[in-house]
């Protein structure tokens, strides 16, 4: 059971919350921006593009169409495909876990195309290319 001070915390908490600029009081999906739209308590509104946000990321237009607010308004469910974005994460910059951004990160870095990138490809294919691997018997 929890004691009062326990109980006196999880109250300031909660009204903290209730009185933060970052809940939101609307959100849709506009399918020809391709993002999801919120409206923050302060009129502010985030365009926030689906395709950096872990859980979003492969989300059809359909599925992103049906958006629930949290009930203290500072998270999105998107039932379809059970998914929960918090708000106050977003707009500090994180779109998802350390490791899910690190390899997104990543993916995005290994598509980079530059000269020099590609002169070393060149290069490496006139000395033969990548080893090949070994057959595992």
């Amino acid at each position: 059971m929890a004691t009062k001070t326990q109980i006196d915390a999880a109250v300031q908490r909660g009204q903290e919350t209730m009185n933060s600029p970052l809940r939101a009081i609307a959100a849709r999906y506009d399918a020809k921006s391709q993002r999801v739209i919120v409206t923050l308590v302060s009129g502010i509104e985030l365009a926030i593009p689906p395709a950096i946000v872990q859980g979003l990321s492969t989300a059809s237009a359909a599925e992103l169409t049906d958006i629930e607010i949290t009930p203290l308004g500072n998270g999105l469910y998107f039932p379809a495909i059970d998914a929960d974005v918090f708000i106050p994460a977003i707009m500090d910059g994180y779109a998802g876990t350390s490791k899910w951004m690190a390899r997104e990160l990543g993916r995005k870095g290994g598509s980079a195309t530059s000269e020099k990138k590609s002169a070393a490809s060149k290069a490496n294919g006139k000395l033969g290319g990548r080893p090949k691997k070994a057959k595992v018997a």
